[in-house]
């Protein structure tokens, strides 16, 4: 079963999703408005992306961009659990290791 997290207004989660229903590959979606990440999650992310997955083009990136590039790794992962839509997005995992990032 694969995983996609993203936000469900999202273009490319709509698209994801799309494709995985027609291609018939079992998944799961988990909308990170009601289920944000956790630090556990953030930090394999990070692992697997070089950085913390930032969609830093985003609306809500920008709202946030001075308070995030001035904190802390710790601090940066408290903003993108508070706001999930800072992310990219979707994120595929696949029993605990990411298939793809954006």
């Amino acid at each position: 079963m694969i995983l996609v997290y993203g936000i469900p207004n999202c273009d490319k989660v709509k698209k994801c999703l799309l494709q995985l229903k027609t291609d018939q590959i079992p998944h799961q979606f988990i909308n990170f408005k009601l289920h944000p990440p956790t630090e556990d999650l953030l930090k394999l992310w990070a692992q697997a992306f070089g950085e913390l997955p930032v969609n830093k083009r985003g609306t809500t990136f920008k709202k946030f961009k001075e308070s995030y590039e001035k904190a802390n790794e710790f601090k940066k992962m408290e903003l993108l659990i508070e706001n999930p839509s800072m992310l990219i997005r979707p994120i595929l995992m696949k029993k605990a290791q990411v298939l793809s990032i954006g």
